[in-house]
């Protein structure tokens, strides 16, 4: 009788153990990867500035081809803890005087004209 009576204490323990508050999760962070380039960034782009002038908006770029010099790649990426993740990217290219060409990407100037190349 008494060992039943303990087998029926540590089932019901067993199976309420389930439902138990959790122990707090582990924080985690938003991964951030990249450049962060916004609209407001972009708009200070002007056609004809330096590569040195660009680069004092934006920042460094993420990817600047060693084969082609006259283009920069802006790349950023997050990934929120519930998984979701949001990808950016922006290319910038200079002519042959290394001048500011056209830009393509997820962030043209608020000045281009909806379905222009710029």
């Amino acid at each position: 009788m008494r060992i039943v009576l303990i087998c029926l204490i540590s089932l019901s323990l067993l199976g309420t153990g389930c439902s138990l508050p959790q122990f707090p999760s582990v924080h985690k962070v938003d991964i951030q990867q990249g450049n962060i380039v916004d609209q407001e960034m972009i708009d200070k782009l002007r056609p004809g500035m330096t590569k040195s002038q660009v680069r004092f908006v934006l920042g460094t770029p993420l990817v600047a081809d060693t084969f082609n010099q006259s283009r920069w790649d802006y790349y950023y990426s997050r990934k929120t803890p519930d998984g979701k993740v949001t990808q950016e990217q922006v290319t910038i290219f200079f002519d042959a005087e290394d001048k500011l060409e056209r830009m393509t990407g997820d962030y043209l100037p608020s000045t281009a004209v909806p379905g222009s190349a710029n």
